[in-house]
């Protein structure tokens, strides 16, 4: 009797059930222009009393915990609530409220700022693919490919086509003056070894994308403590074991490697970040494909930085 009596309470608790679906991790493409944008959204407990999750976009640009969860009538709502900042830079506290019903598989959903007049922002999410390939010793290396050739932008273009585009190279540096467009190269990439040779200023905030969906920070930090904000830090995600940053004006490297979600970062010889699993998007996402191969990003609109080297080594089987 006992299994007769589950079935017959999941079939009178349909919103139950469907409450249940919600939860997971979602890959999201919202529709922004001019520059496209990706977030993330992880939901757990949704469907009990106990609801919880974790949200990244470009609008908070951090990991965000999730403030409330709903559903009624086949609707998931959550929000977000953003302190406000004084200062220079002073910003009026705010609520981000995001709504979402699951069609065909897929969460259909708007995005807005409670009590702002702008219209909604238009997103889908489909769940976040499970990747195989593993950092397990068996991948070899292809051909270096140069990324940046010493003498212009050739393989680069604007992220944003609408804003200012500052790059140029002068004695074969690749430089910007911001505020400018992020940069994104015309070939993509899976599984990948990354060297970058880089100079930053003080008080400089920059990153590079991988795939065009996971960020190494880069600042100017010397001295300071490692955390998820931080030099080589997986932005918002994970903090590098310790900072090894040189003072600003010192050209700097890293060599990274990401296979499948497997992400190790070496700055200036100092291995920081050792096989990491990478979760999910950053907030620099361009895209949303986690599946596929992506470009990577060079951001450019916060500060100054230098590159001089960009070479990208395939990993293949």
């Amino acid at each position: 009797m006992r299994p007769l009596l589950g079935f017959l309470l999941l079939a009178a608790c349909p919103a139950f059930s469907a409450d249940q679906d919600f939860n997971g991790r979602w890959d999201i493409t919202a529709v922004t222009q001019p520059r496209p944008r990706a977030w993330w959204v992880e939901l757990t407990g949704v469907g009990t009393a106990a609801p919880a999750g974790k949200f990244v976009s470009a609008y908070g640009g951090d990991m965000n915990t999730i403030d409330t969860i709903a559903v009624e009538n086949g609707e998931l709502r959550f929000t977000i609530n953003q302190p406000g900042r004084s200062g220079a830079a002073s910003k009026a506290p705010s609520r981000s409220v995001y709504r979402a019903h699951l069609i065909a598989g897929k969460l259909e959903g708007t995005f807005e700022v409670e009590g702002r007049s702008t219209p909604p922002v238009k997103w889908t999410g489909v769940r976040a693919p499970v990747i195989k390939d593993k950092d397990d010793g068996t991948w070899k290396e292809g051909k270096p490919i140069d990324l940046f050739n010493g003498k212009d932008l050739t393989g680069w273009k604007a992220l944003n086509p609408d804003a200012p585009m500052k790059w140029s190279v002068q004695d074969g540096i690749l430089r910007n003056a911001p505020p400018t467009s992020d940069i994104i190269s015309e070939q993509k990439f899976w599984n990948f070894k990354l060297h970058v040779d880089f100079r930053i200023v003080e008080n400089s905030n920059s990153g590079i994308g991988l795939r065009g969906r996971y960020e190494i920070q880069i600042l100017e930090d010397y001295g300071k403590p490692p955390n998820t904000h931080g030099a080589a830090a997986l932005y918002s995600r994970a903090a590098p074991s310790v900072n090894a940053s040189k003072p600003p004006g010192e050209w700097q490297s890293y060599d990274i490697r990401l296979v499948g979600r497997t992400l190790t970062v070496v700055h200036n010889g100092t291995k920081v970040l050792d096989k990491v699993e990478v979760d999910g998007l950053t907030a620099i996402a361009n895209n949303s494909d986690e599946a596929e191969p992506g470009p990577f990003i060079v951001q450019g609109d916060h500060s100054y930085v230098e590159i001089k080297s960009f070479v990208v080594t395939p990993l293949v089987h």
